[in-house]
């Protein structure tokens, strides 16, 4: 079989006789921009972005000593294009039966937050100016008013996330004073975010009260000096501590807090504003239940369990806020006019308690019943039979979801996914986990992506958070 030549390239094609690893000339890149199969590339990635890859893809050839045949050149570049502009951000098929998922985005937002973003992006706005006066505004007025009648709080100021509230609260209100919390609430986040190395970047001296299960009043009593500024409550949102133990009330620490001049701080991590327990769901601590109890500040996330963008909110007394507000730290934790957007547009479903379970994402994922998701599993299944072939049998079967970023970490939700099994022959095999490993990195490697996870020695692939939209997703990304 003689190979194809490029004409003009002044090569002779390679006789049988010739190695095929022998050395050939590959066209230069001028010759290969000119022929006419390029040109669809070029329109639609562009000339320069064309040439790189086509640049790369030459060497690349020359390093294998490859023959050039344009029609499976042609074909390789494609592919290197389309795989060198598609987003990071893309959209990703969430099967692994973790609603609010850290790695894949955490809560999805609502069609309102979607909207504000897009104009806000499109259109100048008043992000800080008021078209009352025609002077300077504050950005936290979009939704200060909004978070304060959700809370009743009295004042309210955003920042970039939950993790960047807390750092700023003790900065602004403890900053070389001693703050006082029980050892059974020295939390550790994702990312390795830990309270006392907060509290050591915010120049505060921890001051460690009770014990690991067990903290009473008295020892937050006993242990507060003149040094003392604030007492710290961290909700245990990614963990649970369960047998012989006691903590101390909300109502309780912030009147000792009062009597001793020192101001209460509560961090409550994954922030729902509405009781869960109206859709059956547990309950969750609300802002407003800290507040009420005399709670000078209170902070929570933004795209946990409210369902909205990534942010920090911190509500509270007027003077608290004012304080936080006032550091010079806070400029550089503020939040973008895209995050205030989506924020407004969130908090304005909560406001109208509208079918809240219906227009945000987070909610509807949570309050569906497993009949609903065992008939969506029964759709799916077919369908991820097909694509990973016969090597893997499919079977309809129940599961438990979770919640997910830290919220709610005991509870389970009863659900239904599509169990990949690997038929007899493979499941046999010596490392049957290899080819499941394979059969998933196949799948995230869709042009949308499809995450999954491994249980019992087979595929599970729980279908709450395929939503209608993200099933005709799946639908059109399939082969």
């Amino acid at each position: 079989m003689k190979p194809t030549v490029l004409p003009g390239s002044g090569e002779s094609p390679m006789t049988e006789q010739q190695p095929r690893t022998s050395p050939l000339r590959i066209p230069s890149v001028d010759k290969i921009l000119g022929l006419p199969s390029l040109a669809p590339l070029e329109a639609r990635y562009g000339r320069p972005l064309v040439k790189r890859e086509l640049q790369a893809l030459l060497a690349a050839l020359r390093a294998e000593q490859e023959i050039f045949i344009e029609g499976v050149f042609m074909k390789r570049l494609e592919a290197t294009l389309q795989a060198v502009t598609r987003p990071g951000l893309g959209p990703v098929i969430n099967l692994t039966g973790t609603v609010i998922h850290t790695n894949l985005g955490r809560a999805l937002m609502s069609e309102a937050a979607v909207e504000a973003v897009v104009s806000c992006m499109r259109n100048y706005n008043a992000l800080e100016f008021d078209l009352r006066t025609g002077e300077r505004g504050d950005r936290d007025d979009v939704v200060e008013a909004l978070l304060c009648r959700l809370t009743g709080a009295e004042a309210a100021t955003v920042v970039n996330n939950c993790a960047a509230a807390v750092l700023l609260g003790l900065v602004a209100l403890g900053a070389r004073r001693e703050v006082l919390i029980s050892r059974g609430e020295q939390i550790e986040i994702g990312g390795a975010f830990r309270m006392p190395d907060i509290m050591r970047a915010a120049n505060c001296r921890l001051v460690e009260v009770g014990t690991t299960n067990r903290t009473h009043l008295r020892d937050f009593a006993d242990a507060i000096t003149e040094k003392a500024s604030l007492i710290v409550k961290a909700h245990r949102s990614n963990y649970a501590v369960t047998g012989f133990t006691a903590e101390v009330a909300d109502a309780d620490l912030a009147r000792l807090a009062k009597e001793r001049g020192l101001l209460y701080m509560v961090d409550l991590g994954s922030g729902a504003l509405v009781d869960m327990s109206r859709w059956g769901l547990p309950r969750e601590p609300l802002p407003s239940d800290s507040l009420s109890a005399g709670a000078d500040v209170v902070m929570f996330s933004g795209d946990k369990l409210l369902g909205g963008p990534q942010a920090g909110i911190i509500v509270g007394s007027k003077a608290a806020i004012q304080k936080i507000k006032k550091h010079p730290l806070k400029r550089a934790l503020r939040v973008s006019k895209m995050v205030m957007a989506a924020l407004e547009g969130t908090l304005r479903i909560y406001d109208s308690d509208h079918l809240l379970a219906e227009r945000l994402p987070v909610l509807a994922m949570l309050t569906r019943t497993p009949e609903d998701v065992e008939a969506v599993a029964q759709r799916t299944a077919p369908q991820l039979a097909r694509v990973l072939g016969e090597d893997f049998t499919a079977q309809v079967v129940p599961c438990m979801s979770q919640i997910g970023s830290g919220a709610l970490p005991e509870e389970r939700l009863a659900s239904f996914g599509v169990r990949m099994a690997l038929v007899p022959r493979h499941a046999q095999a010596k490392r049957p986990s290899k080819a499941l490993q394979a059969a998933l990195a196949h799948l995230r490697a869709l042009p949308v992506p499809i995450v999954g996870r491994i249980k019992d020695d087979a595929l599970l692939f729980d279908c709450r958070c395929l939503l209608p939209e993200h099933e005709a997703l799946l639908r059109r990304n399939l082969p």
